[in-house]
């Protein structure tokens, strides 16, 4: 294929192919010259010109295929307008020369239509350059026309249709002729020129003011004519011709009234009138309709009126939103008009109602729904509105009238029931689609929305009561604070207005919708409407028989409602299930012998009413069943059980009743098996097995001998066929935006398709689509849906005798009968089967024996090869199910042979096609069947099938077929994948366009193919690179196709591609089509693009999006998306079609889409996405409030282009999305979210605006989002402040974010002020809305959040200005207080519960932040008192502010201290195990009620943390003070304890102690804490966790609760457990250091218990027999721990888990492995040291808590692990610090050595022996084998050497041979070449040298001091070079000045002389000290200062020294001279720098 890349064709490579690799060489050729020829240089082009000319007319005789022909069109007319043009006429005259060859053959066919096709390019492209030819060629087209078949007669309309585009107004001349040719094709018989000659006819128009001025009527009539018969496809183009042209006639009236021709005016009502025309007579003239009326036979076709009815969706589309706002109530009233009574043949029969209904609802929808902004929707409402108050009028004129003639005026009044039923639908989805934003409108009084529908209930048709009912439940779900008061009004009247049979029916309708909305609205409503309407319905149901006039009305409406009441789930219905079981059972004569009597008692009246009420009673039972499967226990189902055998057997007497009766009971009595059958499907079979058969007699009954005439089967099959195989049937059953409509064609012209009176008890249902009516059908289609659904239950319940009778009996049933009739029962009886094996695979059931096989496989081919398509494509499905469940691979073998041998012989349509669909469906459920020369034949037959171009339907079947063979075969398929591929594309290329079918089954072919290649298609073989070419080739045929569904294949083939081998999809190309289709009117288009763009995106959004714009950009064409791509991008433009949108599926997509999208490029294209979400959401924003609140200070540019922005809401071009709706507007809230949270991710400049700023200086395209902030601010108040409430809670979710991540950010201009403090207005603002009365429970809760996010961020410092907020809680809170009687009830009561938490844990936010502030500070107090006072100013603000937050809170602090622990309380009780249901508080809780514990559990479970902090803290703030007996004084805050309420008041003791109190209240806090550490739920907030550690803290930060777990050993052990376990489960650093400060108090308090215990021993058995102290402490006088018992163990173990977890090598297993390399030191990350110091810290305090002997038990494991993590981690660190493990092991053992347990006289000798042990460990570190030496840190280990010898009793490092090991490392490091080294050495050998007992100071001092002084020496020669160096001589000095101090009288002396002249030789003179360095300049201060000190102290010897050596002397005294004069100056410096060095002595001073 690469030779096909040439301008000019590759003749030579051409000639070598075969035939069809030419077609294809050629194609490819054709579609590069494409690309090329564009950017070619016109020089080349001109010099190949003549060559290209000839080689492209040759081909036109090669017979091209049609995407071939098309492409050389193109190609040729290209050619011309970039090269020359002089033999342009040759070209056109060559054409229509072949086009007037009288040659007829089907081989030259081709040829023709290819030079028609050429002309309609030339004349597109070139148009007037080619003169006056045009009307040769013009008549030449046309007279080839007459004579065409209907291939050219398509060509030749799309041919015309392109001629039109380029000449434009030039070929008027031809206008006439053109018509006329178009006219009669637009009634053709082939559907695809009908399609053509409108899409000819809606070019030509542009141009023909005829057409749409003279000719109007006749066009209009023409269109109405060419809807009859036609198709989907047909109906789209007609209607769009229709909708322009008539809108064209009356926009032109402006424009032609100044021309001279004399047009007729057109009006409005003139074009409605020829639309309604067409609507009400269809197409048939005025003349022949009213000729029809007199005989009373004409129907409009339903074709027809569908056309018509989308005609006027295009009408109004094209004449705009802005045009139906200003002409709306004309409008409106045209539109009802058309079902009113004064076109009553329009209304007829119900059939037709329904189907007119349908229409006008489609046309309010599309046009009011679809086109309207929210504003003009709410307008329209009161439009709707208005018409229905002026029927009611009417309705009531009537009523009142005492006229005689009664009768006409109930006609009259029924007159407007279709009318008001359109009304009130309409008015219904306005409202639910406005959802909350409607509440302005229900508000408005003038309007009475509520009083209109109200009103209307009272209706004598049933079906406006109905409709009315659900118009309510519309409002309802859309504005949830209306349920429980539309409940109350409708309630209310039923009650009072019983006696009124309309009442009865019309309130009880409303209060079942009302309650079937209560599952919409997440609010609910009070629990105890459920008892209201229980008691309503049950007084109903007993009055029933009280007054026959309504004894009808009342049992229905009675069990309506017990029916609807079921919806509210179990937590509702459990109350009411007994009384509700009692009814069921009385309705149902007890025994056979009632059931007799019963029957010869009876009139038909009575009948009726039983059947009626039976028929309630059984809905009920199922209601209940579906919605409340939690009360379904063993114990209920067996109470539903005996009235069921009676109503099996009233159910098979039903006939023998009817008989005397005649038809009145024909109905009720169809609806009572219809509801009998329902119930039983959803009941387990078990429970009726007794009435199995009978029931199984009645099923076969219904489905054979139904009296029903109707064809059900586009009801009863499209759910059993497999959704891909629908798509062989033809758009009407794939989903369209039509589909509403277009359902009823599909249906069959006896039956109109559902509407809400055939089943009232749909009314509560939950219905498919969010507003759509729902659509039961006719009881007679209704009850063979559910005799087939139950016939699957129940046939695979049954023996298999009774099987096999069941299959005979259908067969037979079906051979008796003849005609339409046998088909009809061949429908049920496929139905039923395919039920049945469903089911069967499904329970993996078996069929039974051969015979059933045969039988079912009988009854099953049968069917095959019926003549409806429906019911062969359901028994190819079924036949396949068949197999699956037989699952034997003879059986399916067997199968597709029968097929095989009739698809040979049979030469009819109908059998090639169910038979060639049989074997691809054979193989979806068998996975393959496993032979191959199985799959050769299948697939053999299958291609001759796909070629027999007599039928596109066979091929389309076939076609089919084949693409589940590929799809299913697997890897067996590898084989036949290139030739399936050539057949595919040999038939792309070849298949005409008009038979979209096959192209449609091509395309899935080719998606299978693409599918099973896979990753495969990577590969660079040329095999795989040949493949891949016919891949593509074949998608660019496809996406050429003019058929929408193909295009919709060729984008999923591509996105199929791209996923696989992306790099050989040009993305360009790919990314233009899918913008083009972005807006295509075809649904299943638009949703391939989306998808397509969805998979896109996620690799490459960039690119997509970039490619968006530049296409935009280059497009010369007329590309006008109705998006505004090159605007707003293609980010904008999906949002926009968002917006329009209604498809949920597709929604879903676009919102994925854009998520994709924000997160790859939300950062780099900051200001683009803040700008799209900010223009969204300014659209809602009331313009005016927004200014007003507008207090930031910005530039006055930028302000000025705010307001711009925000005011101009006239002028389009600023605003790219008009009056978005709420939903857009969410979505745009949750994307400005995301966008924060993705730059979270991207750094951290975003945050930090001083950064921001210098980055942004540096480079102008840097974008930050702090830069953004006033814009954030403002998006978020436009939100929070809405009226639509989910937009409230997107907006102050988003403020609630910028709040948390902003408030840290400071402010450049204004140090110590934050960024955020210039927004607090907009913050209050923002906020105060949701705090009014009228707020929902969810928005004020969500609203508290913010108020504590705000009030804790702590960036308003100025307690006035947080007041603001700060009263906005307290509101709360006094609402609180009010309790539960002043709670608002609107709502359910758990609602209130979400509340009054929300309000809780706020405050407890705030009051846990006031104190941590307060703590900090006065942590900060202490630290600011050691730093001199002047900084006081600034500190003191400080203080102020959190102090003064306290004091916000302590005002309410009683109050709040008292709710806090009472929803703890609550919360502990809702956590008990369910065990202890029975011990729960009657009445429910503070603030939960006993009904609604489920509801509530969430809402604890949010807040229970926070509140449990806070709780601990305000206990901590008091101290759990307990009394002092002795004082009487109590200190304790009052025992306000919730703890009592649930107890009963004669159990209650009258008062607790304050000890009882405060102990409740302690296992309170710590039950709660521990059930939750317990166990966790995954998915557990990690602030939970972390706030329920800190609660501990808090709690255990006090004596008393420390007295009580010190004292409780077994609690202790618990928590500890638990912590463990929590360590374990958690990885977060955080949460184990807050469990570890938990341990660490929790062993504090163990330590105090014991110190106590100790104590008070002490004091009570004085010190006489101090030897029989009992032993207090663990481990008693054995030393043994009890592992579960023992707290000391319990401790170890979790210490162990954490130092094992951070370093592994201290496990000694672990060390031994192979994982673990010896001795490489890791750096802990600083959380991990944090954790193994906070373990080291516990560790170090264990002994304490043990008996001596215990305590020796736990030593060695103590000591390894802390001696272990110092050797793992002593690694230097550049600076000379010490790791922060190191710092904390040398800590924690010097707290161990220093424990008085190793001086107690039992243990003594044990520690003595193991601190010993442990000294060689530490020593042994350093003489580790080959070199690892240098790692480890000298310092460290020499440290830990000095705290031994420091801290332990002195036998343990006296031991000689210790001692030299010891002496030894300080002198191997003296002798180091690292200063720092050194200086550490000599501070360690400081403290040893002066350490009191002298039997350890002393070796050291003889062995080390002899060199210290040596070293000194040396220095007089070298001086130090730094200041490390200097540092080591100071400290050498140190050493040596204490050595002098602590050396005896008589060496004192000696060591003085030594000592004085070191120091002076440091000394020096006044001429070195200028030169000299920094180093040696202090060096001689030093000196000197310890010279001055030394010299008076031991002054005899000084004095003896200067006097023999008088150089020394004068040295001296000149140093002297100069220091005094010098001191003047220093003294200042030296009051600041004491010493610099002791520094470091500070942070390393362990001993």
């Amino acid at each position: 294929m690469e030779l096909a890349h040439s301008l000019l064709l590759n003749e030579e490579a051409y000639n070598q192919l075969g035939e069809f690799q030419k077609t294809e060489f050629i194609f490819e050729w054709l579609q590069f010259l494409e690309k090329l020829l564009p950017v070619t240089s016109k020089a080349d082009i001109r010099e190949n010109q003549k060559k290209l000319v000839e080689q492209l007319t040759s081909l036109l005789n090669n017979s091209p295929g049609p995407p071939t022909r098309r492409l050389l069109a193109k190609n040729l007319a290209v050619l011309y307008s970039t090269g020359d043009t002089f033999s342009v006429y040759q070209t056109i005259d060559k054409c229509n020369e072949l086009i007037r060859s009288k040659d007829d053959s089907p081989s030259y066919l081709p040829t023709k239509l290819a030079a028609v096709v050429c002309l309609g390019y030339l004349y597109k492209k070139l148009g007037r350059i080619l003169g006056n030819s045009f009307t040769d060629t013009v008549g030449n087209v046309l007279k080839a026309m007459k004579n065409a078949e209907s291939q050219g007669r398509y060509e030749i309309m799309l041919s015309l249709q392109n001629i039109l585009n380029g000449l434009g107004a030039a070929a008027i001349p031809c206008h006439r002729d053109i018509y006329k040719a178009a006219r009669s094709c637009l009634t053709d018989r082939s559907m695809a020129v009908r399609c053509a000659a409108a899409k000819c006819l809606l070019e030509l128009q542009n141009e023909a003011v005829f057409m749409w001025s003279t000719d109007l009527d006749s066009v209009v009539t023409l269109c109405f004519k060419s809807f009859e018969g036609s198709n989907y496809d047909v109906r789209l183009a007609v209607s769009k011709l229709l909708g322009t042209i008539l809108a064209r006639a009356l926009m032109s009236k402006q424009i032609t009234a100044s021309t001279k021709h004399n047009f007729r005016r057109i009006s409005l009502e003139d074009v409605l009138e020829l639309l309604g025309t067409g609507f009400l007579r269809g197409s048939c003239g005025f003349l022949r309709a009213s000729g029809d009326m007199l005989k009373g036979t004409s129907s409009v076709s339903r074709h027809v009126r569908v056309g018509v009815t989308q005609a006027y969706v295009v009408f109004v589309s094209t004449l705009g939103a802005q045009w139906l706002e200003r002409n709306f109530s004309v409008f409106l009233s045209h539109i009802l008009d058309l079902v009113s009574q004064s076109h009553p043949k329009a209304v007829q029969s119900p059939m037709d109602a329904v189907g007119c209904r349908r229409c006008v609802s489609f046309i309010l929808r599309a046009t009011v729904g679809g086109l309207l902004g929210e504003k003009a929707q709410i307008a329209a409402a009161k439009e709707i509105c208005q018409a229905i108050w002026k029927l009611k009028k009417v309705v009531d004129a009537a009523m009142s009238d005492s006229n005689l003639e009664i009768k006409s005026n109930t006609a009259d009044a029924t007159a407007s029931q279709h009318v008001l039923v359109c009304a009130l639908q309409e008015l219904g989805s306005l409202i639910h689609g406005l959802g909350t934003t409607a509440a302005p409108l229900l508000q408005d009084s003038s309007t009475g929305v509520l009083e209109a529908v109200i009103s209307v209930i009272l209706h004598l048709s049933i079906s406006v009561r109905l409709t009315a009912a659900w118009c309510l439940r519309c409002i309802a779900v859309a504005l949830p604070s209306y349920v429980s008061l539309l409940l109350d009004r409708c309630v209310e009247r039923l009650s009072a207005l019983k006696s009124c049979p309309e009442a009865v029916t019309g309130y009880s309708f409303a209060v079942a919708a009302l309650l079937g909305a209560v599952k919409h609205c997440p609010l609910g409503i009070p629990h105890g409407k459920g008892k209201v309407i229980m008691t309503v319905a049950e007084d109903l149901l007993c009055s029933a028989s009280q007054n026959s006039r309504i004894s009808l009305q009342r049992m229905q409406a009675g069990w309506l409602l017990i029916a609807a009441l079921m919806t509210l789930g179990p937590a509702a219905v459990q109350h009411h299930l007994p009384r509700v079981l009692l009814l069921w059972k009385c309705i149902f004569p007890s025994s056979p012998k009632d059931l007799e009597t019963e029957k010869t008692r009876g009139d038909a009246f009575t009948w009726q009413v039983t059947l009626e009420g039976r028929a309630g009673a059984l809905s009920a039972v199922k209601s209940f069943v579906s919605h409340c499967a939690g009360l379904l226990t063993d114990e209920v189902v067996q109470r539903l059980l005996p009235p069921l055998p009676s109503a099996v057997d009233l159910l098979a007497q039903l006939s023998s009743i009817h008989k005397p009766y005649g038809n009145s009971l024909k109905t009720p009595s169809t609806v009572y098996r219809q509801k009998l059958y329902e119930l039983l499907a959803v009941l387990p079979p078990k429970a009726y097995e007794g009435n199995i058969s009978a029931v199984l007699k009645e099923l076969v009954t219904d489905l054979t001998v139904s009296d029903s005439q109707m064809d059900a089967s586009a009801v009863l099959l499209p759910s059993l066929c497999h959704e891909n195989d629908l798509l062989l049937l033809g758009p009407l059953l794939q989903e369209t935006d039509h589909r509403f409509i277009e359902e009823q064609l599909l249906l069959g012209n006896s039956i109109a398709g559902g509407s809400l009176e055939y089943d009232p008890y749909s009314i509560y249902e939950k219905f498919a689509k969010g507003d759509s009516v729902p659509k039961p059908l006719p009881p007679a289609l209704s009850v063979i849906n559910a005799a087939t659904r139950l016939f699957g239950v129940v046939f695979s319940h049954i023996t298999e005798s009774h099987r096999l009778q069941v299959l005979e009996q259908l067969l037979n049933t079906i051979k008796q009968t003849k005609g339409s009739r046998q088909q009809i029962v061949q429908l049920h009886v496929v139905a039923a089967i395919s039920t049945s094996l469903k089911h069967l695979a499904n329970c993996k059931g078996s069929l039974g024996s051969e015979e059933v096989r045969r039988s079912t496989l009988m009854l099953v081919m049968g069917a095959l090869e019926s003549n409806n398509p429906l019911l062969r494509c359901a028994a190819a499905e079924c036949l396949a199910r068949l197999a699956q469940v037989v699952s034997d691979s003879a059986f399916t073998a067997g199968l597709a042979q029968v097929s095989f041998d009739r698809l040979k012989s049979a030469r009819d349509v109908v059998s090639r096609t169910g038979h060639s669909l049989a074997l691809g469906c054979l193989y979806r459920y068998l996975g393959g069947i496993g032979s191959t020369q199985h799959l050769n034949a299948c697939v053999g037959i299958l291609y001759t099938l796909s070629q027999d171009s007599t039928s596109p339907d066979v091929q389309a079947w076939a076609l089919h077929s084949l693409s589940l063979v590929v799809d299913l075969a697997g890897p067996l398929y590898h084989v036949h994948v290139e030739p399936t591929l050539s057949l595919v594309l040999m038939l792309l290329l070849s298949v005409p366009p008009a038979y979209a079918e096959v192209h449609q089954s091509l395309g899935r072919c080719l998606n299978t193919l693409i599918t099973s290649l896979g990753p495969e298609l990577q590969g660079s073989s040329t095999a795989v690179s040949a493949l891949r070419t016919s891949c593509l080739l074949g998608c660019a045929v496809m996406q050429d196709n003019p058929d929408c569904l193909v295009q919709a294949q060729a984008i999923s083939c591509l996105q199929q591609l791209h996923m696989f081998a992306p790099r050989h999809v040009n993305l360009s190309n790919l990314v233009s089509c899918l913008c083009m289709n972005l807006c295509s009117s075809y649904l299943l288009l638009r949703r391939a693009v989306v998808a397509c763009l969805r998979q896109l995106v996620q690799r490459e959004a960039a690119e997509v999006s970039e490619y968006a714009v530049a296409l935009v950009k280059e497009s010369k064409e007329d590309f006008t998306p109705d998006v505004n791509i090159r605007e707003i991008g293609l980010e904008g433009a999906l949002l926009g079609l968002l917006d329009k949108e209604l498809d949920p599926r597709l929604s879903q997509d676009i919102r994925e889409t854009l998520t994709h999208m924000l997160t790859s490029m939300a950062v780099e294209k900051l200001s683009f996405w803040l700008k799209l979400c900010k223009d969204v959401l300014a659209a809602s924003a009331d313009f005016n409030t927004v200014a007003s609140i507008d207090t930031t200070q910005e530039e006055e540019t930028a302000k000025g282009d705010d307001v711009s922005v925000l005011t101009s809401d006239s002028d389009d071009r600023f605003h790219p999305f008009r009056n978005p709706r709420w939903s857009t507007r969410v979505f745009a809230a949750e994307c400005v979210c995301k966008i924060i949270s993705q730059c979270e991710n991207a750094g951290s400049a975003h945050f930090d605006i001083t950064l921001a700023q210098e980055r942004k200086q540096r480079d102008s395209r840097d974008d930050f989002l702090v830069l953004h902030l006033a814009d954030l601010v403002r998006m978020a108040f436009m939100a929070a402040t809405d009226h639509s409430d989910q937009l409230r809670l997107s907006g102050l979710q988003m403020l609630q974010i910028i709040v948390r991540k902003f408030a840290a950010v400071p402010e450049p201009e204004f140090p110590g002020h934050v960024i955020l403090e210039q927004y607090q207005a907009n913050v209050g603002a923002a906020l105060r809305p949701a705090f009014a009365p009228e707020t929902p429970p969810d928005v004020t809760a969500k609203a508290c959040q913010v108020c504590s996010a705000w009030i804790a961020s702590g960036v308003v410092s100025d307690l006035n200005d947080l007041r603001r907020v700060h009263q906005l809680l307290v509101s709360s809170l006094l609402k609180v207080q009010a309790g539960k009687e002043a709670q608002n009830q609107q709502y359910n009561e758990s609602t209130s519960t979400m509340e009054v938490l929300a309000v809780l844990k706020a405050w407890a936010e705030v009051y846990i932040v006031a104190v941590e502030k307060q703590k900090n500070q006065s942590d900060m107090h202490k630290h600011c008192l050691k730093i001199a006072n002047s900084s006081e100013d600034s500190y003191r603000d400080v203080t102020f502010s959190a102090s003064g937050l306290l004091d916000l809170v302590q005002a309410d602090l009683g109050t709040l201290s008292k709710f806090w622990l009472a929803a703890l309380q609550d919360f502990a009780l809702l956590t008990l195990p369910p065990e202890y249901a029975s011990q729960l508080p009657a009445e429910g809780g503070t603030f939960y009620t006993a009904e609604t514990i489920e509801n509530s559990r969430p809402h604890y479970y949010n807040s229970w943390a926070l509140i449990l902090y806070a709780t601990a803290l305000w206990l901590t703030s008091t101290g759990f003070i307990v009394v002092d007996p002795d004082e009487g004084v109590t200190n304790l805050s009052r025992p306000v304890t919730p703890t009592t309420m649930c107890q009963d008041s004669s159990t209650r003791p009258l008062v607790k102690s304050p000890e009882d109190v405060n102990t409740d209240r302690f296992h309170l806090i710590l039950g709660i804490s521990v059930e939750f550490l317990c166990s966790p739920r995954s998915d557990a907030a990690m602030e939970n966790i972390i706030a329920c550690l800190h609660a501990l803290q808090a709690l255990f930060d006090v004596p008393w609760p420390r007295s009580k777990i010190g004292g409780d050993q077994e609690l202790g052990v618990e928590l500890l457990n638990v912590l463990h376990r929590l360590i374990l489960t958690r990885e977060s650093p955080d949460i184990q250091l807050a469990a570890l400060e938990v341990v660490r108090l929790i062993l504090f308090a163990a330590q105090e218990h014991v110190k106590e215990k100790r104590r008070s021993a002490e004091v009570d058995d004085g010190a006489a027999e101090k030897e029989t102290l009992p032993e207090f402490g663990e481990g008693k006088d054995t030393g043994g721990l009890v592992p579960g018992k023992s707290l000391v163990f319990a401790t170890l173990e979790l210490c162990v888990c954490i130092l094992v977890r951070q370093l592994p090598q201290l496990n000694p297993k672990l060390t031994c492995s192979p994982a673990v390399p010896p001795g490489k030191h890791l750096l802990l990350s600083e959380d991990g040291s944090r954790l193994v110091a906070a373990a080291l810290v516990i560790l170090s305090d264990v002994p304490a808590i043990c008996s001596p002997e215990g305590s020796v038990s736990v030593l060695p494991t103590i000591l390894y692990l802390i001696i272990g993590v110092l050797k793992e981690t002593a690694v230097k660190l550049r600076d000379g610090q010490l790791p922060l493990t190191v710092a904390a092991s040398l800590q924690a053992l010097k707290g161990l050595l220093s424990s008085p347990m190793a001086r107690a006289e039992k243990s003594q000798n044990a520690w003595t022996d193991l601190l010993r042990s442990a000294l060689i460990t530490v020593l042994d570190c350093w003489d580790q084998v080959d070199g690892i030496l240098q790692e480890l840190d000298e310092v460290s280990l020499l440290t830990a050497i000095a705290v031994f010898v420091m801290s332990t009793s002195p036998e343990v490092t006296t031991v000689e041979c210790l001692q030299k090991r010891c002496i030894e490392k300080f002198k191997a490091t003296l002798d180091s070449k690292d200063p720092l080294v050194q200086c550490k050495c000599y501070q360690l050998l400081l403290s040893i040298f002066q350490h009191p007992n002298k039997t350890v100071s002393y070796p050291y001092i003889h062995s080390l001091a002899p060199s210290i002084v040596g070293k000194l020496q040396e220095t007089e020669k070298a001086k130090p070079e730094n200041a490390a160096e200097l540092q080591v001589i100071q400290e050498g000095i140190k050493v040596v000045t204490a050595l002098t101090a602590a050396a005896d009288e008589q060496h004192r002396a000696h060591l003085v002389t030594c000592f004085l002249p070191i120091l002076i030789s440091f000394l020096l003179d006044e001429n070195a000290l200028v030169s000299a360095t920094i180093s040696a300049k202090n060096l001689h201060e030093f000196a000197l200062q310890t010279l001055m000190q030394i010299g008076p102290q031991y002054s005899s010897v000084f004095k003896k020294l200067m006097a023999s050596s008088p150089t020394m002397k004068a040295r001296l005294e000149s140093a002297v001279k100069g220091n005094q004069e010098s001191i003047k100056v220093k003294t200042t410096k030296h009051a600041k720098n004491p010493g610099k060095s002791s520094s470091i002595q500070l942070k390393t001073n362990f001993l």
